[in-house]
């Protein structure tokens, strides 16, 4: 399973990834969001160069121009409530893609917050059949909620292609994803792996917690 890390290439990404780490820019949720969509643009331009094309031609005023288009139907699924940001900005690039979302999000299972579970409520979207799938979630942790999001996208057909797109991976969550998703046709994209997790499952350095800084604290 191919994993692309954007942190060992020379990439604007490092930019906005530096700022969306940064305590003091994070003071601004206007900007921290931004940074996540625009980190899902240039994540997309570069899926979109992996795609597969065809010459097709294009009628203008004047003449014909023969232009290579991509032939793939893609599906953007997005984890709520983090994922928002990621989602529309890979839906900026591939703007006539379908959409799913699922509800899926962590549950600590032990008293001193050591032990996660991931609790699922809600799921919508298209028919995957022969699609390819795109699913993006800021933070790949433990790898526990990309896998639920997975499982339960499935219930929609089945997709050709699956693209597992986040902001910020562990080696531990890659993992999980390499063993529970299909090898053949699966790939990661991140634009930084970092090193692990805390001992409440939060990534180290990491940013902290996306869906806070994207829309304010949840109960």
């Amino acid at each position: 399973m191919k994993v692309t890390n954007f942190a060992e290439q020379n990439t604007i990404i490092n930019k906005f990834l530096a700022e969306l780490r940064d305590k003091d820019y994070q003071n601004n949720p206007l900007v921290f969001r931004n940074n996540v969509q625009r980190i899902g643009e240039m994540m997309a331009y570069e899926m979109s160069k992996t795609l597969e094309y065809a010459a097709e031609d294009i009628t203008t005023p004047l003449g014909i121009a023969t232009t290579l288009l991509p032939q793939e139907n893609i599906v953007i699924a997005t984890i709520l409530r983090a994922g928002l940001p990621f989602h529309a900005g890979f839906l900026h690039v591939f703007d006539h893609a379908d959409n799913a979302f699922v509800s899926a999000y962590r549950v600590y299972t032990n008293e001193e917050h050591t032990e996660v579970g991931i609790h699922t409520e809600y799921l919508t979207g298209p028919n995957l059949n022969g699609k390819t799938l795109i699913i993006t979630d800021p933070m790949l942790a433990t790898g526990g909620s990309m896998v639920t999001a997975y499982e339960s996208l499935l219930n929609n057909g089945t997709p050709s292609k699956v693209y597992v797109a986040c902001v910020v991976a562990t080696p531990e969550g890659i993992d999980v994803v390499k063993k529970a998703l299909p090898e053949e046709k699966t790939s990661i994209w991140c634009a930084a792996i970092d090193p692990g997790m805390n001992e409440h499952k939060y990534i180290v350095p990491g940013f902290g917690d996306a869906g806070d800084l994207c829309f304010g604290e949840k109960l």
